[in-house]
């Protein structure tokens, strides 16, 4: 056999084992993250203490006792609800930020806030679906207002368990087309003055005598985000058009997407993080990045990065500096601690990390 013919096959056997070690250490790395948590959100909740008959000895200590208790579950809802109410109420905020509520297991103590609040919101449309069980299980005759199903009542739908119905392991003719809401309404700043406003009514109607005070909070909010909203579609059409297209650690910003014309190309889980990618779907989306080239993918601040981060190296594409806030708020101190703040830390991330031209927002 020539020399060079022989030199040509053992190159090519090279490649082929590169090629299926890192297909193989991806699927690793896919074992490896399905078998641990993704947050400490989801470790068991620990046993559940007795809880006071007297609802006047449930009422969290830290929070004053003249004031109405107003249970929030996640910290979107809870921002905006201390937005418009103030010092009008005695707020208890359930999820922290930089938990995962599709995860979250509730504590005692939320059970006991829930069953003393003269007014539970949350958001609905499964987001938290363990606190969600909690409030509608509660015996409390208190309003238990999903706002998010107030503010949006035509919600987009996603195939269930997937992104585009490529999450599950099976043949594509053996899925069954099922369909799932999309919680994640907040990313369009349209839907989060939505909520602001299905908040405030609750408020009114828990507290008539703060309605003006409501009224007036409101309005803030829903000035800021319209400037928000308009700022978001001048910022996103400074990326170019050939990079405007999102892929994510799971498929939270399909409001953002449709909201700000940047679509979705695909994500490693679908609408809830409950869901853990298939080793196929990590291939999936491998091709997917290298077909549609997509220069940059977004990790999450809430969800384990090293399986994206992998996915990027085999797909040679980079993961954005940033990472992307996609189920609730950052941290206290950070840009993304209120819900306003997200939205303008979140548009940065994209535009930076897709070669556009971020102009930071100035409230007029």
């Amino acid at each position: 056999m020539p020399i060079q013919s022989t030199r040509s096959i053992a190159k090519f056997k090279a490649n082929k084992g590169i090629k299926i070690s890192a297909i193989a250490t991806l699927m690793a790395i896919v074992a490896s993250i399905n078998a641990c948590s993704i947050t400490t959100s989801s470790q068991p909740p620990k046993p559940q203490s007795p809880i006071a008959t007297n609802p006047s000895e449930n009422l969290p200590s830290n929070l004053p006792s003249n004031l109405p208790l107003v249970v929030a579950t996640n910290t979107v809802t809870c921002d905006l609800t201390r937005q418009i109410a103030g010092s009008t109420i005695a707020l208890k905020c359930l999820i922290e930020a930089g938990t995962d509520p599709h995860l979250y297991q509730p504590k005692p103590e939320d059970r006991k806030a829930i069953d003393s609040a003269k007014l539970i919101l949350y958001g609905g449309y499964d987001f938290e679906p363990n606190l969600i069980k909690l409030i509608k299980a509660s015996s409390n005759n208190a309003p238990k207002v999903a706002v998010n199903e107030l503010a949006v009542t035509n919600p987009l739908l996603a195939e269930a368990g997937d992104d585009h119905s490529k999450a599950k392991d099976v043949k594509p003719e053996n899925r069954k087309l099922e369909k799932e809401t999309d919680p994640h309404i907040w990313h369009n700043a349209q839907n989060g003055i939505k909520i602001a406003q299905a908040i405030s009514k609750s408020l009114s109607n828990l507290r008539p005598e703060e309605a003006d005070t409501y009224a007036r909070n409101t309005a803030k909010v829903v000035n800021e985000l319209d400037q928000i909203d308009t700022w978001i579609k001048d910022q996103i059409a400074t990326i170019p058009p050939s990079n405007r297209k999102l892929v994510t650690t799971h498929d939270a910003l399909g409001y953002y997407a449709k909201a700000y014309g940047i679509p979705v190309e695909g994500a490693l889980n679908g609408i809830s993080t409950e869901e853990q990618p298939t080793p196929t779907r990590v291939k999936e989306l491998v091709d997917e990045i290298k077909s549609s080239q997509v220069p940059t993918i977004f990790a999450e601040v809430s969800i384990n990065p090293k399986l994206i981060s992998a996915v990027a190296k085999e797909a040679n594409v980079k993961v954005a500096e940033r990472e992307i806030y996609a189920d609730g708020l950052g941290s206290k101190g950070s840009e993304a601690e209120t819900y306003t703040g997200m939205l303008v830390s979140n548009t940065r991330t994209i535009v930076e990390g897709l070669g556009g031209k971020y102009k930071p927002f100035q409230l007029k």
